[in-house]
């Protein structure tokens, strides 16, 4: 089986982040990519990442007027990443228009509420609502513009399953047990995710600054 963890590999540092990767594609299901990486080395960064083997998720979250995020879909059509974000809060018709310029084999998932946000951070810029139930909309918006599926907290991704039983839930910010909580703010496990229905758990610096992040990797899987 599959192992359902993407490691974020979040830094600029190229040969860092192919030295963690060959180093835990045993025990990971997939690499993930963000915008600092992303904005470090492009295209042929992402393209020597994929030359390692394993699935790309590439972390963009792309929120701008529908045409410009289809253009940037579109432009982003060659290297057929596994996993593409956008920002759900882009609406409808912006989701839709990513869906429609993504390549067949790519998961288009809508980012929810920011796992370093908390309600009074939502209060501050105007939405009236607690996290879980700005999720629960946010995910019945993604359904409906025919998305794949969402990225939520942990916290929140058993309410996300519950709406869209067969949706495709990506889940950050997670920390084992014994991990500090850094900058995140609704943090659980990787396995209380995975048993609220996460279908992908992303995992950066308990692995990526573990003192040997192959054993980090293979401990987390072993609680999976």
């Amino acid at each position: 089986m599959t192992s359902p963890v993407y490691v974020a590999l979040d830094t600029t540092d190229l040969d860092s982040a192919k030295a963690i990767a060959a180093r835990v594609r045993n025990h990971v299901g997939g690499i993930k990519l963000g915008l600092e990486f992303f904005s470090a080395h492009g295209p042929d960064g992402v393209r020597e990442m994929a030359a390692l083997g394993l699935p790309i998720f590439l972390d963009l979250k792309l929120h701008d007027i529908p045409n410009t995020v289809a253009k940037a879909v579109q432009a982003l059509r060659p290297l057929q990443p596994a996993i593409l974000t956008v920002h759900a809060a882009g609406g409808r018709a912006m989701m839709e228009d990513a869906k429609a310029a993504a390549p067949a084999g790519t998961r288009v998932v809508g980012v929810s509420v920011l796992t370093s946000l908390d309600g009074a951070d939502l209060d501050s810029i105007g939405v009236a609502a607690d996290p879980h139930a700005q999720v629960v909309r946010l995910t019945a918006l993604a359904r409906e513009a025919g998305l794949d599926g969402v990225v939520c907290a942990g916290a929140e991704v058993g309410a996300a399953r519950k709406a869209w039983p067969d949706g495709f839930f990506v889940v950050p910010g997670l920390r084992p047990a014994d991990a500090s909580a850094g900058d995140q703010k609704r943090v659980v496990t990787p396995r209380q995710a995975l048993d609220a229905g996460a279908s992908i758990l992303v995992i950066g610096r308990p692995i990526t600054q573990a003192p040997d992040p192959d054993q980090a990797a293979r401990a987390i899987a072993a609680t999976l």
